[in-house]
């Protein structure tokens, strides 16, 4: 009969009627996590007839399949059967691999594809094509051919590209997650999926090895630099024999030659991790390698028109980027990701690291990276303008991107000889990030790494010198800031740089503030005020020189004048869309109210100070405006309705912890810590030392996104939609004060 199933001689027959429904191998080692993809493969599998299984090499694709046909095989009376590709290389012997593995002999002079149709007409089968990479186009045809001449068959197919065949619906398959490294005690099924699957392998070498809280972090780093790439995992695993984790982590820089102890039973580009990432380079075009090398100058995500500034050129068209980008996506060679911002792209590490390899071997590596940093120059330069408006959130948003490419471009600059000044211009330039975004500590980094290498008195030294000293300001190192801001203003003179004059002034003005010297903050920032006006200068820094000259006030026990500076800060925010610098506003007018005992309205300034530099990531924004919360807390909220002394401590304790990670408590100031202390002593006066003690620690136990979530909520209190403005009007901006008696030139 023309359907049956016929073995070769000797074998017994294998078939929906005999002892063998299907040939899929038996898993050897443990299947770990892609619960998520397996449903989703499933529910392919129920609704196409052709599913394809793509992603990078070594990122897992054989065995999911495998596992999904095992689950699905009840479904299949006639079988689920396996053909493995992979060794195939001549496309014409496609077809006999796939009788072969169907075990349909056949002996005749027949095409293959004839006697495929017709011993599996009206069967019921699915089977899988796994690594179909190398013969797309030939498995694609077949593919077609099959599903239009046989209804009963379902065709899963492995490959680290899309046949592109009708009716193909695709599953990518990404790396396993690898997440933060778990704090306190270890659970390990509690473990990321990516950790769980190495320390199962690496049991198999070392059966005494386990994640302790001693060795997450290292684990947790192995595993992110390995990209949770299953294959990667496993070969770092088999290292264990002879190398702690921390040594194989610290190897990795060199990660095609560590990684190469793979199963001897293993599909030799299995075997180690150069030969399946070289897999997939040999699966390229001449230009597609030219492009993912000149990739790897990228670290994190970019977008298509990075790409084609970087890239484009000697031997690459601009307008052919976006093809052959296209082209590298398809072959899971480069990752596309969805932003805000449009589609990005991603080379994993370990692939970055193979094409840059070739791009060093070509000789482009420091034409490719100067191209890579006049790029990020100019991301970094459009982000500083654009930081002044109604897309500032945005700006953050976009940089905050970038930041991975901020870094190497900065590490390019300050290692390349010659490239000194723009490293001091790149990082002075970022201010409006490290400053906005919450990044004091790795700002100062860039900026003394960048003054060390180059003295000269240029306009990029003038401002990285502002730039850094008022970092140092933030974080209370006034130590530090003032002899750096001094040196700006002196070269600022010596070399009629205004620009760099005003902003030097202005920081001074600053440390003068921090250091509790309120009197001569205010002559600093009124020079700066009118040096600004003087040379026409209007950005989020004006703004802040004005709200720091209202603190300067009130800090003076002049409201009045506190409050005409504040008001007009707030208006030029309301203006021009400035949200950043609008939070502090915000703040001190909360400070001001409350000074005032206007409690209720200086509760909604304040947690809206709170929400717009959490919006940011303004850490130092931030734990200002809950210690002043704390404060708030503590104060009637009504006739009747007594302070929460309790919910103050709390929040005093969330603030102890946030001010750990950005520097000196409170700018190492006795002003900014007096709402601190007052807040302490009225707590400490009406709760028992245990209460004071354990709502304390109780806020200590809260990271940043609880902190802020309990600041917002006001500890169960609920008030009516009040305008942030408050109740009283602002009196119109004060006239312009006359040119200072400190200017330049006296």
């Amino acid at each position: 009969m023309a359907g049956d199933w016929t073995a070769p001689p000797g074998e017994p027959a294998a078939g929906p009627h005999g002892p063998e429904p299907g040939r899929l191998p038996a898993e050897v080692t443990g299947f770990v996590g892609r619960r998520g993809e397996l449903a989703e493969l499933a529910g392919l599998l129920d609704s196409a007839r052709l599913v394809t299984v793509t992603g990078p090499g070594g990122v897992g694709k054989s065995r999911l399949a495998l596992r999904a046909a095992a689950r699905a095989a009840d479904a299949f009376p006639d079988g689920t059967w396996l053909v493995d590709v992979a060794p195939v290389q001549d496309p014409l012997l496609l077809g006999h691999a796939v009788l072969e593995a169907l075990r349909l002999a056949d002996g005749s002079a027949r095409p293959p594809l004839d006697v495929l149709i017709e011993r599996l007409e009206g069967r019921c089968l699915l089977l899988v094509l796994d690594g179909c990479e190398h013969l797309v186009e030939s498995c694609a045809e077949l593919a077609d051919a099959l599903l239009r001449a046989l209804p009963g068959l379902r065709l899963l197919t492995t490959s680290r590209t899309a046949l592109r065949a009708s009716g193909e619906h695709l599953l990518a398959l990404t790396p396993l997650p690898v997440g933060p490294a778990p704090s306190g005690p270890v659970r390990p099924d509690a473990l990321p999926d990516a950790v769980r699957l190495f320390v199962e392998r690496a049991g198999a070498v070392l059966p005494s090895f386990e994640v302790t809280e001693a060795n997450a972090e290292a684990v947790a780093l192995l595993c992110r630099r390995l990209d949770g790439i299953p294959l990667a995992l496993e070969l770092a695993a088999g290292r264990l024999r002879a190398l702690s984790v921390e040594q194989v982590t610290a190897r990795l820089d060199d990660r095609f030659r560590l990684l190469t102890c793979g199963s001897r039973t293993a599909l030799p580009r299995h075997r180690t991790l150069r030969t399946t990432v070289g897999w997939s380079h040999e699966l390229c075009t001449v230009q597609e390698r030219l492009l993912w090398a000149r990739l790897s100058v990228f670290a994190g995500g970019f977008d298509l028109e990075a790409a084609e500034y970087v890239c484009a050129g000697e031997g690459i068209e601009a307008e052919d980027v976006l093809d052959l980008l296209d082209e590298l996506v398809a072959q899971s060679v480069v990752l596309r990701e969805d932003s805000a911002f449009g589609v990005r792209f991603r080379l994993l590490d370990t692939l970055r690291e193979y094409g840059g390899q070739w791009l060093r071997a070509a000789g482009e590596e420091q034409r490719l990276l100067r191209r890579h940093r006049d790029w990020y120059l100019g991301v970094a330069t459009w982000g500083e303008v654009e930081w002044f408006g109604p897309r500032q959130a945005e700006t953050a948003e976009r940089t905050g991107l970038a930041h991975g490419n901020l870094r190497a471009a900065l590490e390019f600059c300050l290692a390349e000889p010659g490239e000194e000044q723009i490293a001091l211009l790149l990082a002075g330039t970022l201010w409006f990030y490290w400053i906005g975004c919450g990044h004091l500590a790795e700002g100062r980094h860039w900026l003394d790494r960048a003054l060390a290498l180059d003295r000269e008195p240029t306009e990029a030294r003038a401002k990285a010198l502002w730039v850094t000293g008022y970092m140092a300001t933030l974080q209370g190192d006034l130590g530090f800031a003032r002899p750096a801001l001094e040196e700006c203003r002196r070269q600022a003179l010596d070399t009629g740089d205004d620009r760099a004059l005003a902003y030097a002034v202005h920081r001074q003005g600053c440390v003068a503030l921090v250091g509790d010297d309120p009197d001569r903050a205010a002559e600093l920032f009124e020079e700066a005020l009118w040096h600004y006006r003087t040379i026409g200068e209007l950005n989020s820094n004006v703004v802040m020189a004005m709200l720091e000259l209202g603190l300067a006030h009130l800090f003076q026990g002049d409201p009045d004048s506190g409050e005409l500076w504040l008001g007009q800060a707030r208006e030029l925010c309301e203006e021009h869309g400035e949200q950043w610098a609008y939070g502090y506003v915000l703040y001190a007018m909360a400070f001001s109210h409350w000074l005032d005992g206007a409690v209720q309205p200086a509760r909604v300034l304040a947690r809206e100070c709170v929400r717009l530099n959490h919006l940011f990531r303004d850490l130092l924004g931030i734990v200002l405006g809950i210690d002043l919360l704390a404060l708030l807390e503590t104060e009637p909220s009504g006739p009747g309705e007594p302070g929460d002394l309790r919910e103050a401590r709390v929040l005093q304790g969330a603030a102890h912890r946030i001010w750990r990670t950005v520097g000196n408590p409170f700018l190492g100031s006795r002003n900014f810590f007096g709402p601190h202390q007052e807040c302490a002593e009225r707590a400490l006066a009406g709760l028992t030392a245990q209460e004071y003690e354990e709502c304390y620690q109780a806020g200590t136990l809260l990271d940043l996104d609880a902190a802020v979530t309990r600041a917002l909520g006001g500890g169960g209190r609920r008030q009516g939609p009040e305008a942030a403005r408050g109740p009283r009007s602002v009196p119109p901006p004060p006239a312009p004060p006359p040119a200072p008696s400190t200017a330049r030139n006296s």
